[in-house]
């Protein structure tokens, strides 16, 4: 059986899904993003996802195209009809149809997709491989854009070096991951993580767990790090939506501490699903 997905107002099979040829999001990367992750059939952190949502629209120059409640209902009857227990939701707002032109078109409705993936989400992490690799996004890495070329050529560098990301890096420091925040942890178990600021995406698994971070009384530093501060460091980390703290064994072929998940990081883990469960909606 296949997908039910969302496309402007209507459920359809996934292999009926259509978007007009001269969507924006299509022609010109015009166009944000969020993922939402399911657990249990709950969704998590949903407020920091619409927050974010209307914030990215709003820096475009977009709008919602439904309310918050209705877009709540869409995640719910998608959850509903595709009995979705583990995974998550992406959903994708573009600037809509209009004829090609560099120029943002005026009263254009806002094309609005959705649909579901299924995944495990809380099986035990074995913990990622890394390489750095330049990086070469935009300015405005703040805004959850679909313009993932960038990243996507960085992840296959990664993946060519038979490793299973990158770690991007912009004047010797450290950004983000492909599609995730980075952390290390000091000698003396201080977590470190770059500060926010237009250079990544503020993450709200980052959010959550540094809210978790301060509740535990374990040390925080908000600055960038180096390569060689996570090559030396004790654990390294990154979060996402739908892999919440996952630890890196290795970065650019040195082993982190003993090469297997950190302490903080599964400990970290496994508060965060516990707190995440309790707070679902």
């Amino acid at each position: 059986m296949s997908r039910i997905v969302y496309v402007n107002g209507e459920y359809v099979p996934e292999e009926e899904a259509k978007v007009s040829i001269f969507d924006r999001g299509f022609l010109f990367a015009d166009a944000v993003y969020e993922v939402t992750a399911v657990l249990d059939g709950k969704i998590l952190e949903w407020e920091g996802h619409v927050n974010r949502l209307e914030r990215s629209l709003g820096e475009l120059g977009m709008t919602m195209p439904v309310t918050r409640d209705e877009l709540l209902e869409i995640h719910r009857e998608l959850i509903r009809r595709n009995t979705l227990d583990q995974g998550g939701i992406y959903l994708q707002v573009t600037r809509g149809v209009a004829d090609r032109d560099f120029a943002f078109p005026k009263d254009t409705p806002e094309t609005l997709v959705l649909f579901t993936q299924a995944r495990n989400l809380t099986d035990p992490k074995d913990g990622i491989k890394v390489i750095s690799a330049p990086d070469i996004r935009w300015q405005r890495r703040d805004i959850k854009t679909v313009q993932l070329l960038a990243p996507s050529m960085t992840k296959m560098l990664a993946k060519k070096a038979g490793k299973d990301d990158a770690w991007m890096v912009e004047d010797g420091y450290v950004t983000e991951g492909t599609s995730n925040n980075a952390y290390i942890v000091t000698e003396d178990g201080t977590i470190v993580t770059r500060n926010l600021s237009n250079s990544i995406l503020h993450g709200i698994t980052r959010a959550a767990v540094l809210k978790l971070v301060a509740e535990q009384g374990i040390k925080l530093e908000e600055r960038p790090f180096t390569v060689e501060e996570a090559k030396k460091a004790k654990e390294a980390f990154f979060t996402a939506a739908t892999a919440f703290v996952c630890s890196v064994l290795e970065v650019d072929n040195v082993t982190i501490g003993d090469g297997k998940p950190g302490p903080i990081a599964t400990r970290l883990n496994d508060i965060y699903i516990e707190e995440a469960r309790k707070a679902a909606i």
